[in-house]
């Protein structure tokens, strides 16, 4: 990193670390390494040993299997009346039973509600030694967890290898473990390798309904997972991982999180020679995001449906203590995400989501949002390196398509300056149909495209409406810009104000940030719109009382130029909340066409005022040339940058030219004084 960009990034961080509040933690969990990467993909087997779960009232069992197909219903009676001798009425009872790799759990049609599991820990497990989260539970080491299996856990199956556990109904919602909130997890699998989950329901806890950790080799297959204060799937620190036909919703958090996939393409560019986990054929809707993952790195989705949600899918970069950060080398192609535009803010604003999750109404739509999110959002990548995104239908976004952010190390816990602007980079947005649904239906996005401007070679191939108005095209394969892209280290400063606010959301205080746009701020009340309005009356004035007292008898040079300046001005403030048009730019043109006039005009008088003035406007038609034409390359920073930090030299300067000279003093000769000052 040159010394340029060193010094850009450290003020920018100083800037930030004043700004900001220590950032929430998304997932928190005991230090955990990725897998060697030795093993494969589980296949479904049907062979091996076999142990039952069923429950014994025989006429309930009946009613659940008497409208299957008449070989499944057959098939089911038989099995039932195996379990009546030799099965199981508990999941964790067969989990417990299993001596080694191989073994299959079939579970009977039924409500799994595992009540030897659910009484309060006591003794030992009450009086564990561990570090609390900020979410209210303990971090445990495996070792606890085994020792304690049901502090946290409906079921736990740990350490097991080569276990499949199956629903024998005719869809997920046939076999249905229910946690009734009273556990962190309905299923956690830790340390599994081969596990293999296919074909029933996990649900209503104040985590996650399905988690598997540190395990190479695991398949979700037909599972359905629902009604969670965080995550549907949650896969964490994992290797040679499939989610196939899975379906989640009404979860607070995502419903599928690949958190921390192992990050086995790191150092690479767009050659991935595999993926660690794929997600297919997937449905996930009705949840703050359908699809996120922090450190989500070498995840292949494909053909999946991301759909009413507030945001369709996000990776990012954000929070610390997850191996494999900063995310890299997802790829998302050929799914549809449309029309993530639910707002559940409103469970948070109303206290609906201070009652105990039993209380919140999960059941019935309500949704808790655990962390900020832009409703109206297809993908969302906050700090993430060599993502692809190809062939995906995005459409129906009352905000945006595609939106891209920096994500600071230092929010993840890395102090170290060099690594500050290590993320947003060489992302690749091309073919996407955005704007129509597959059936040709036209179905436009607000934007297509919101971008906070920082980062190198990432590239758009749409010409659609952007944020910028310009943004770097995409050549041919990933990787492949059209123009010589962009090489910012940090991103906008008007974008980069509204992430400091939007960043404060808190659900636990029931903090929803009074000037974002994401919690409901339009207009006047948006934070961009009021610091552009107050940065506006302030230069105004300045134009207007320099005109006034050094430019009003100079001729019509001073007084067509502080009349466009303060055009430019005026026009600022409603281009804020359009940056995706060509206004702010109009803006601009209009202001530095001004105030370069402006300087020309107080050359004469004051040399160097007028110099500086003219400097002013020439970094501002800069900034115009950068929002509307192309984006000018190879700069550490945006000339908006530039013309900020310019602007706060040339405001105190102008002040010293209006102050009033003390009384009795003898005006002296402008360019004398000018040399003087």
């Amino acid at each position: 990193m040159s010394m340029l960009r060193k010094l850009a990034v450290a003020a920018l961080l100083a800037l930030l670390c004043l700004a900001q509040a220590a950032p929430a933690l998304a997932h928190e969990e005991r230090p955990v390494t990725f897998p060697d990467g030795s093993g494969t993909v589980p296949v479904y087997r049907t062979t091996g040993p076999e142990l039952l779960v069923c429950k014994s009232d025989r006429a309930d069992f009946e009613r659940r299997v008497a409208s299957f197909p008449a070989a499944l219903k057959e098939q089911n009676l038989t099995l039932f009346e195996r379990c009546q001798k030799d099965g199981f009425r508990h999941l964790q009872e067969a989990v417990d039973q299993v001596k080694g790799p191989g073994y299959t759990i079939k579970i009977l049609p039924g409500l799994y509600q595992e009540e030897p599991s659910l009484p309060e820990p006591t003794g030992a497990c009450a009086n564990l030694q561990a570090r609390w989260s900020s979410f209210g539970y303990q971090i445990l080491s495996f070792e606890q967890q085994k020792q304690c299996p049901h502090n946290q856990n409906l079921v736990a199956i740990l350490g097991i290898q080569d276990l499949q556990i199956e629903g024998t109904g005719a869809s997920p919602l046939d076999v249905v473990v229910d946690a009734q909130y009273r556990k962190l997890n309905a299923i956690r699998a830790d340390m599994t390798d081969g596990v293999y989950f296919r074909n029933f329901t996990a649900q209503r806890t104040t985590f996650n309904s399905l988690y598997i950790l540190a395990t190479d080799g695991f398949v979700i297959d037909r599972m359905l997972t629902r009604w969670n204060d965080e995550y549907g799937f949650l896969t964490f620190a994992s290797d040679h991982g499939l989610y196939t036909d899975c379906e989640s919703y009404g979860n607070g958090d995502s419903g599928i999180y690949p958190g921390s996939a192992s990050d086995i393409n790191a150092g690479r560019g767009h050659d991935v020679p595999r993926y660690a986990i794929e997600i297919r054929r997937c449905k996930s809707h009705h949840n703050m995001v359908g699809y996120s993952g922090t450190a989500g790195n070498s995840v292949w989705a494909h053909d999946n449906d991301f759909y009413d949600n507030m945001a369709g899918a996000s990776m990012d970069s954000l929070f610390p203590d997850h191996p494999g950060l900063p995310q890299n080398h997802a790829l998302f192609e050929n799914n549809r995400i449309y029309d993530n535009n639910e707002n559940y803010y409103r469970h948070v604003r109303d206290g609906t989501c201070a009652k105990p999750a039993g209380q919140r109404g999960y059941e019935s739509g309500v949704v808790c949002p655990q962390i900020g999110v832009a409703p109206g959002t297809g993908i969302l990548t906050a700090g993430g390196n060599h993502n692809v995104y190809r062939g995906n239908w995005v459409y129906g976004h009352d905000r945006t398509a595609f939106m891209l952010l920096w994500a600071p190390a230092f929010l993840r816990g890395e102090e170290a300056l060099g690594k500050q602007a290590d993320t947003s980079h060489d992302n690749f947005y091309g073919g996407n149909r955005l704007g129509v649904a597959p059936d040709g239906t036209v179905r436009p996005n607000a934007t297509d495209v919101f971008w906070d401007g920082q980062g190198s070679r990432n590239c758009w191939d749409t010409r659609a409406a952007t944020s910028p108005y310009v943004v770097p095209g995409c050549g041919g394969k990933a990787g492949e810009l059209a123009g010589p892209g962009s090489h910012r280290v940090v991103g906008e400063p008007a974008k980069l104000a509204h992430s400091l606010v939007c960043a404060e959301y808190s659900v636990t205080e029931r903090r929803l940030p009074a000037g974002c746009d994401w919690f409901g701020a339009s207009g006047l009340a948006r934070v961009e719109v009021q610091v552009t309005l107050g940065t506006s009356v302030l230069l105004g004035l300045l134009v207007a009382l320099l005109w006034w007292r050094r430019l009003r008898g100079a001729g019509s040079l001073g007084t067509v130029s502080a009349a466009l300046a303060l055009a430019g001005l005026a026009l600022d403030v409603p281009g804020a909340a359009q940056d995706h048009t060509l206004l702010p730019a109009a803006a601009l043109l209009l202001l530095g066409a001004g105030l370069t006039g402006m300087g020309l005009a107080l050359r004469r008088p004051y040399r160097f005022f007028g110099g500086a003035t003219v400097v002013f406007g020439v970094l501002t038609l800069l900034d115009a040339v950068d929002k509307s034409l192309m984006l000018i390359p190879w700069l550490p920073l945006s000339p908006a940058w530039l013309r900020v930090l310019f602007a706060i030299v040339w405001v105190l300067w102008a002040v010293v030219r209006l102050a009033p000279r003390p009384p009795g003093s003898r005006a002296p000769e402008p360019v004398a004084a000018e040399a003087a000052a």
